[in-house]
């Protein structure tokens, strides 16, 4: 069951509203306290989660894993698994100098936010290792390529639903950005990312915060923009991990902080590759929304952000993402038809981001199996193998 409530991204509080019962219950009965021993019961909790009762019992076929993804992490696992810096291992292969390097990590990231994730996994093996040695040969000028190129790994991860690994990535990258507030805040929004990922909202909010106001300027009017940007986008991390974590009050106070931030930047900028600005803010209230099950909320909130002209300048990645939390929000509300017109234009503005990205696919099998799903997202399925 919370295997489950976790794929549905649904919080304990929202769950257990919707069954008609108190968080504690859910809670119970997941930490295996209290036995489900009622059919009727079972059959209530599939309803809500979607599922089939064989599934609550284990007696389903294991989830739709994204397709192909197994090959590419096993490469970036062992590219993790090297230890260049520690070991200086400098002999075999020639030193990538840090301008090259620093091109190199542009381009992965570029790539990864036209959400072009096959082709980031092809870099990414490399890149790691070349960033690795790069900085044994020049301490002081190869920390930032190392850095970035630790995050845009774990960000990938996250992505393909390998939190696990991911962690080791964003782990490395914090460590090497130490000392340095800049590095240490952009890493940093990739914790917060891996953190919620694997559940640990009460943990992401704490370091969020303390990683936002440690970047953040004393005169918010003068700060630079680039240091607004990582402290807004930390903010917005903070607020997601506290709606994930119940706490609706606290988001909203947490994304309130951050718009003010969000005016001073404005939309169109891309500090430090997070997005940040108005538009990113309203996109993250609606995400708030989603979390917390306030599906007209979210819907509301998704028609006032794509109404700005900051939408269109958003990475792929982000808008499609984006679209996956409202399709969410539009099958929590019964409503399968734009649940599906929705996937279909995530999978128009990002393809890769439909076929990889595990929540994506869970969200696809989940319209499919209702009967009132459209015929135009059969196609989707059946190339996907979903159903």
């Amino acid at each position: 069951m919370a295997y489950w409530r976790g794929r549905r991204r649904l919080s304990q509080q929202v769950f257990a509203d919707r069954l008609g019962k108190s968080k504690s219950w859910v809670d119970k009965v997941e930490r295996g306290v209290r036995r489900l021993d009622k059919l009727s019961t079972l059959q209530e909790i599939a309803r809500v989660l979607r599922v089939d009762t064989a599934a609550l019992v284990g007696q389903d076929a294991p989830p739709v894993q994204a397709k192909g993804r197994g090959d590419g992490v096993d490469r970036i696992r062992a590219a993790l698994s090297r230890y260049e810096i520690p070991l200086d291992r400098l002999a075999g292969r020639p030193v990538v100098p840090v301008d090259r390097m620093l091109r190199d990590v542009g381009y992965a990231w570029t790539t990864f936010q036209y959400a072009r994730y096959p082709q980031v996994v092809d870099l990414v093996p490399d890149l790691l290792i070349n960033a690795q040695r790069t900085y044994v040969d020049d301490r002081g000028s190869g920390r930032l390529p190392l850095v970035e190129a630790y995050r845009v790994t774990a960000a990938l991860l996250v992505k393909l639903g390998d939190a696990e690994l991911a962690w080791l990535a964003v782990d490395r990258a914090m460590l090497a950005a130490t000392g340095d507030r800049d590095l240490v805040a952009g890493a940093a929004v990739q914790l917060g990312q891996v953190l919620r990922a694997l559940g640990r909202a009460r943990e992401a909010r704490s370091v969020m915060l303390s990683a936002a106001y440690r970047i953040a300027p004393s005169v918010i009017e003068y700060g630079a923009p680039g240091e607004l940007s990582l402290c807004g986008t930390l903010l917005i991390q903070a607020g997601q991990a506290a709606a994930q974590d119940g706490d609706e009050s606290a988001a909203g106070e947490l994304l309130d902080e951050a718009a003010g931030m969000a005016e001073q930047v404005g939309d169109g900028c891309d500090h430090h590759r997070t997005g940040f600005g108005p538009t990113a803010v309203d996109l993250a209230r609606a995400a708030v929304a989603v979390e917390v099950g306030d599906a007209r909320a979210a819907i509301a909130r998704h028609e006032k952000a794509t109404a700005r002209s900051g939408w269109r300048w958003l990475p792929a990645e982000h808008r499609a993402a984006h679209l996956l939390d409202v399709a969410r929000a539009h099958l929590h509300a019964g409503d399968v038809g734009n649940a599906a017109r929705l996937l279909t234009e995530a999978e128009r503005t990002a393809p890769a981001e439909i076929m990889y990205r595990p929540v994506a696919r869970d969200i696809l099998a989940e319209i499919t199996r209702d009967p009132c799903a459209p015929t135009t997202i059969a196609k989707l399925a059946a190339t996907l193998g979903v159903g």
